[in-house]
């Protein structure tokens, strides 16, 4: 599937980029369908190795959707092809955001959720940099609008951030200033965020440091764990953190099936 950068206005055709999105694997829910859930993966991986390790959780009333990232050029890699939901220069507090690719990835994620039936809760996570696509979407929905000004569509309920960092932080809090339907979709918003203190990819203090300007540009139910020794990679007391989480946050029946 391509996507043409949201950039283009509606009248024109001249589109600076195509994203062509790779495979989509989606992993059923095994009891009541109460929440659809948009997953993330990080740069150079792929949807499927998620949605195996998805489809173990006990989260029974949970649909799992696993896109692919396009395979585009990677600036920090010197131009080396990867799949990636953005281009990325180099993780430092002062590299420019690929503002096209994360509206790309953005509009990607929500047409996704586009099909779901209206009384399933939405929600969208991921690791690393699928975990900066899914806080980029957060403060989307929150503005209800993508970075060019086009109105985002998904409702969403939950968002989930692993071993990740908030793209665009330095604007967030006076994008929502004074918007008071921003300001509300912010303060209701759950987001877990959870970073390995050992990470040599993405530094520990990114997490840190997202988690704090989420909280201080109006999120007010912001839950930040960390986990001594944990590297770039996720263990089992990260994800049974994650599936109490979203059985709370999402009102789910249960964590068994």
């Amino acid at each position: 599937m391509s996507f043409t950068g949201p950039s283009v206005g509606s009248g024109g055709r001249t589109a600076r980029r195509v994203f062509e999105f790779g495979r989509t694997y989606v992993v059923r829910p095994k009891g009541r369908h109460q929440a659809t859930v948009v997953w993330l993966h990080g740069l150079g991986d792929n949807g499927s190795s998620w949605s195996q390790l998805l489809e173990t959780l006990s989260l029974p009333n949970i649909k799992w959707i696993c896109p692919t990232a396009p395979t585009q050029p990677i600036t920090v890699f010197g131009g080396f092809p990867s799949t990636a939901w953005f281009d990325v220069g180099d993780l430092s507090e002062d590299a420019p955001d690929d503002l096209e690719g994360l509206d790309a990835a953005a509009a990607h994620v929500a047409n996704l959720l586009s099909t779901e039936p209206t009384d399933i809760k939405l929600g969208v996570g991921g690791f690393s940099m699928g975990a900066a696509t899914a806080l980029y979407s957060a403060s989307c929905f929150t503005q209800g609008k993508y970075g060019n000004g086009n109105p985002y569509p998904a409702k969403l309920s939950a968002v989930v951030g692993l071993s990740g960092w908030l793209p665009c932080a330095k604007t967030l809090a006076n994008k929502l200033q004074g918007v008071d339907e921003a300001a509300r979709r912010a303060a209701s918003l759950p987001i877990l965020l959870c970073h390995g203190k050992g990470d040599d990819v993405v530094p520990y203090k990114f997490g840190d440091k997202s988690s704090r300007t989420l909280g201080s540009s109006g999120f007010q139910d912001v839950s930040f764990k960390s986990y001594n020794g944990l590297g770039h990679y996720t263990i089992p007391e990260e994800m049974d953190e994650l599936c109490g989480w979203l059985t709370s946050k999402l009102g789910l029946e249960g964590s068994s099936s």
